[in-house]
């Protein structure tokens, strides 16, 4: 469970941290994925990392800034030195769904990690971001030269496609009210800061994002939370969510129907 069934009225929630350096946020029941894959950097030596950095170029965004577009040619991977990069695929219609939320220590750019292919998805900065490529031709010799940087490489790609399997999965098999308790009460879990009506989710979301998360249309989330709010289940303040029933929201969880 990402969040303990409440004991008392309105739940005792645990006052949260700040998501950890390789921390994800993605549409999951795994829990063995919601903390998020090793650091590529991890098991390198401080040797290694400066032999990695030097090959790679940094880049700053701005939030909202496009870092790579879904169908564009493929020239390697980008590090997370800073910042939260989302990814998200777009469908010939234009609506998209979005696969995670990506923070520091992780890399995108993925599936392809050198210079052959185009992207599958795009990725934009979610909030102000540095990153740091690493272009194709450079780390197909670095993971030669680097062992460890090979093995960080492969455990990431393989932590994604848990990731995206997961997502599927969801969107597979549970209703989307169900799909966002779920969001809500794991947003709680990352980045929830206690409030006297509940737990404040303190990160910037709007509720086109959470549309974009539980593959609903951003309407569809207004009216949703509205619903919530009348029943006492959240709160907005200051165009943040409080989350003030999260035994309810497990129990939406758990069995709901849209």
């Amino acid at each position: 469970m990402l969040l303990r069934a409440a004991n008392s009225v309105r739940g005792s929630v645990p006052s949260a941290q700040k998501p950890a350096a390789s921390s994800s946020l993605l549409l999951t029941e795994n829990q063995q994925l919601v903390g998020g894959p090793p650091a590529l950097m991890e098991k390198l030596t401080l040797r290694e990392r400066e032999t990695v950095l030097k090959q790679g170029r940094r880049k700053v965004l701005n939030r909202g800034q496009t870092l790579f577009s879904q169908g564009a040619k493929h020239d390697g991977i980008w590090l997370i030195e800073s910042g939260r990069i989302r990814v998200f695929y777009t469908s010939p219609l234009g609506r998209e769904i979005t696969l995670a939320y990506w923070h520091v220590g992780n890399f995108v750019g993925g599936p392809e990690v050198f210079d052959t292919g185009v992207h599958q998805w795009s990725g934009v900065a979610s909030s102000n971001c540095s990153v740091v490529q690493l272009p194709g031709k450079e780390l197909r010799a670095l993971v030669a030269e680097i062992p460890n940087l090979a093995i960080g490489l492969i455990e990431g790609l393989s932590f994604k496609g848990k990731c995206y399997s997961a997502l599927a999965q969801m969107l597979g098999t549970r209703s989307i009210t169900q799909r966002l308790a779920h969001l809500l009460l794991q947003l709680v879990e990352l980045y929830g800061v206690e409030d006297p009506d509940g737990t404040v989710i303190a990160a910037a979301f709007t509720h086109a994002d959470i549309a974009h998360m539980v593959g609903a249309t951003r309407q569809w989330v207004t009216i949703s939370l509205k619903r919530m709010q009348e029943k006492q289940i959240v709160q907005s303040k200051r165009s943040q969510i409080v989350v003030c029933r999260p035994d309810i929201l497990e129990e939406m969880r758990g069995s709901a129907a849209d």
